[in-house]
């Protein structure tokens, strides 16, 4: 019997330091207490769950960036960078309600304003992927790949063609994936690298690390050609982003990318640099090749572009701020498309508070949801706002995969993050936040025409729907910071 004492003392004891762990580390109250209700309730189960996927890695800083070796010429870029995204501050092109947004993403994430930009909206993989191919074959430099889900099928293989024939041509290929999301064989790495192309998983998931390292992924979609030529947004590298291939059960896919000629591309190089010395031992620094001055232009002209990204190697969760911050300047209006909508309590705060003051604030969400728990829990957060007026669309036409977001007439949001938990904290993440009217005015018809393949929400029926289906929704809810 002492034993047995001695034994549940020695318990209390181990679940109270863990609680205080859980206290002092995890930021979010709603995720704290998320965790310690579990540690509580479900014994053992509960801490092992928190010490695998739980703790903050943002706070300590376990997934820092790799210092380059040529520190001199990293800072000389990094000041040329600032005194160019000073002056585009200061020319008046960047409206004056996003001054406060393009500052903070500037001294959170070190990233400048960018002007001169040739910026492409590419909609759905049937546009994206003949504009990849086109610009990977006039590649002369280099081509750094770093995608979340790769596929070994037709347009996987379509790329790894060009990149090996470019790679015998003597450009050099960097591939990163996450290990994770993509799926192929080792086969298909191996005719990668007999090409010549250089290879790396990113934070490859091993069996004593298999939880960790399953929860913190890569989910950044970046390629950058010689310096100047960078693809971002939410389409992956798989048939199934592509609506021009005629499948059996083939599922309609709604997605949206970016291909950006110029500056901008010097942040996404950043990116893939710090991601690929953290994965790789192969590394390689800043160098004149891949950072190319494109800042000597002698006018100041759109598209004005700034990429906001963020980690659990970022000091702050940059981009889930950098969203607060631009719904609350809006005058007008707030668009957004997103196929998993867990915005938390502070965005939907700024969400309601728009709402109330006026602005038309639509919301396109999946009508074929691939996640019953995730769906569940959003259907939560659409009560709240339907209650105070918001629109929300469900889009049937297939998936929207989308991740994008339109404020009034100047700034236009393309990227791979979600709105969800797991992209704000979890997540490698990328934005591109583009302040320019023309491709605002491109997104908002994109938007207005999904709005054409999506049924509103009837408010009034939502509202009124059976108790017990609320019930199960607000329960699942609790869950949301883990899903």
């Amino acid at each position: 019997m002492n034993w047995i004492i001695l034994a549940e003392i020695a318990y209390a004891l181990l679940v109270v330091f863990v609680i205080l762990r859980v206290l002092l580390d995890t930021r979010s109250s709603t995720k704290a207490l998320a965790y310690i209700l579990f540690i509580i309730f479900v014994p053992f189960i509960g801490m092992i769950f928190y010490f695998t996927v739980g703790i903050n890695y943002r706070k300590r800083k376990l997934y820092s960036k790799k210092i380059v070796d040529d520190e001199p010429f990293r800072k000389s870029i990094k000041e040329r960078m600032n005194i160019y995204s000073e002056s585009i501050s200061n020319s008046g092109l960047v409206a004056s309600e996003y001054q406060n947004l393009s500052e903070f993403i500037l001294r959170s994430g070190f990233s400048p304003l960018t002007a001169n930009n040739k910026v492409k909206l590419l909609v759905n993989g049937e546009e994206k992927f003949p504009e990849l191919l086109k610009a990977l074959e006039s590649a002369k430099s280099h081509i750094h790949i770093e995608y979340y889900i790769y596929e070994d099928d037709i347009t996987g293989n379509s790329v790894a063609d060009v990149l090996i024939r470019k790679a015998q041509e003597g450009v050099e290929v960097r591939f990163m994936y996450d290990d994770f999301g993509s799926r192929f064989g080792r086969s298909f790495i191996k005719r990668l690298e007999d090409a010549g192309v250089q290879t790396i998983p990113f934070y490859k998931i091993i069996w004593y690390a298999f939880a960790n390292r399953l929860n913190y992924r890569n989910h950044r979609k970046i390629i950058i050609i010689d310096g100047t030529i960078g693809f971002v947004g939410g389409i992956n590298m798989s048939d199934k982003y592509r609506n021009d291939f005629k499948k059996e059960n083939h599922l309609y896919w709604r997605d949206t990318h970016l291909v950006i000629e110029g500056p901008a591309t010097a942040y996404l190089q950043y990116l893939f640099l710090c991601d690929w010395n953290f994965s790789s031992p192969n590394r390689f620094d800043y160098s004149k090749v891949y950072f190319p001055d494109q800042t000597s232009h002698e006018t100041i002209e759109n598209d004005i572009v700034q990429i906001a990204a963020s980690g659990p190697d970022s000091p702050q969760p940059v981009i889930f701020y950098s969203l607060l911050e631009a719904i609350g300047s809006a005058k007008k209006r707030i668009y957004i498309a997103s196929p998993y909508f867990i915005p938390g309590e502070s965005l939907m705060d700024v969400l309601i508070i728009a709402v109330q003051s006026g602005l038309d604030v639509k919301i396109i969400i999946p009508g074929i949801s691939d996640s019953k728990m995730v769906d569940a829990a959003a259907r939560a957060y659409y009560t709240e706002l339907l209650k105070f007026g918001a629109k929300i669309y469900k889009y049937n036409k297939g998936f929207i995969h989308a991740k994008t977001m339109v404020i009034d007439d100047n700034l236009a949001i393309v990227g791979s993050a979600n709105m969800d938990y797991r992209s704000f904290d979890l997540n490698f993440e990328v934005n591109a936040m583009v302040y320019s009217k023309e491709i605002t005015k491109q997104l908002t018809a994109v938007f207005e025409e999904d709005l054409k393949d999506s049924e509103l929400i009837d408010a009034e029926e939502w509202l009124n729907r059976p108790k017990y289906m609320k019930l199960w929704e607000r329960m699942v809810r609790l869950l949301s910071p883990f899903l």
